[in-house]
């Protein structure tokens, strides 16, 4: 009766965070990198 307990945590899925949250350091510089030329690229068109 034990076994039932156990083994559904073992077939839990893996959570979606925990799977993003090793690349987090590589991707975010890089997206503001992007984010931040996007903004002064407006702004340098706009005057």
């Amino acid at each position: 009766m034990s076994e039932h307990s156990s083994s559904a945590t073992e077939h839990q899925a893996a959570d979606s965070i925990e799977e993003i949250v090793p690349v987090l350091p590589i991707v975010l510089p890089i997206v503001g990198g992007v984010l931040m030329f996007l903004l002064a690229f407006i702004a340098v068109k706009m005057t």
